[in-house]
């Protein structure tokens, strides 16, 4: 009725005195609540809620100073879910956490006119006790891992030398072996050689037909060889002691008149 009714006067979103209202995305950033997780441990935890007014008719006259309502019932969901969970789940779970604060949110600010499209947790703040020993355990986690890979080093290190150790050694083995067939096979030609040249010989010696005179010289021949060296007793056989004595002594003096002899001596008969 004009003259006795009047627009009711309203906050915004922040709590402040607004004659217009913005149907914009805006922010809430609340001071940090305390609350107690379900193993006992009180954190700080200072949340972030993004909102949209839809229908200012609600959001002016469906409840008052609706930003301060949002504060407070942020603030009780909050402790809430963090009730249920223990400290390590808190830590881990954000998305979870923010999800489920959007949720219960946007259900009870629905009848205000306003949309909550997104809730973040900006800081957990554990206890000081429990963030010198959460530095505590990383650093521990660190060390361990650090000395995994210290010893995965000495390890992959040692492996690399006792194969290349191993390689070596093969390596050498088959080069002595290598080197072994070679020089056997060196002899084995060089004997097979002289057995081909002595057959050789020998086989042309027979086909020769050597007479009894060629072979009688031949004796004497290695009967000179012998008598060249320094032993002062030459056993021959018996039906060569006359021409080999006789055939030595002519050879002694001719090669060296002053020389004597050796003497010949007979096998004994028995």
């Amino acid at each position: 009725m004009p003259f006795f009714d009047r627009v009711k006067r309203t906050y915004d979103s922040r709590g402040q005195m607004a004659e217009v209202i913005s149907l914009k995305e805006q922010v809430l950033d609340f001071a940090p609540q305390a609350v107690i997780t379900k193993d006992n441990v009180t954190m700080q935890i200072d949340t972030v809620v993004f909102l949209q007014i839809t229908d200012a008719k609600l959001f002016v006259y469906g409840a008052d100073n609706p930003g301060l309502l949002i504060e407070h019932l942020t603030a009780t969901t909050l402790r809430n879910i963090i009730g249920e969970l223990e400290l390590d789940q808190t830590l881990t779970s954000r998305d979870l956490i923010n999800e489920k604060m959007r949720h219960i949110l946007d259900i009870a600010t629905d009848p205000w006119g306003i949309k909550i499209n997104r809730v973040e947790l900006k800081n957990i703040i554990p206890p000081k006790e429990i963030r010198e020993a959460m530095e505590k355990q990383m650093r521990a986690e660190r060390e361990r891992r650090e000395s995994i890979l210290i010893a995965e080093g000495k390890k992959a290190s040692a492996i690399l030398e006792a194969e290349g150790e191993k390689l070596s050694a093969i390596l050498r083995a088959e080069a002595k072996k290598e080197a072994a067939i070679r020089e056997a096979e060196g002899r084995a030609e060089s004997i097979l050689k002289v057995q081909e040249a002595t057959a050789r010989g020998v086989e042309l010696i027979n086909n020769a037909a050597p007479s009894a005179a060629f072979l009688t010289i031949e004796a004497y021949k290695a009967m000179e060889k012998i008598s060249e060296g320094q032993a002062t007793k030459i056993i021959i056989p018996s039906d060569m002691q006359g021409l080999v004595g006789m055939a030595t002594a002519v050879l002694e003096g001719t090669k060296n008149p002053a020389a004597k002899p050796a003497p010949v001596i007979a096998p004994e008969k028995k």
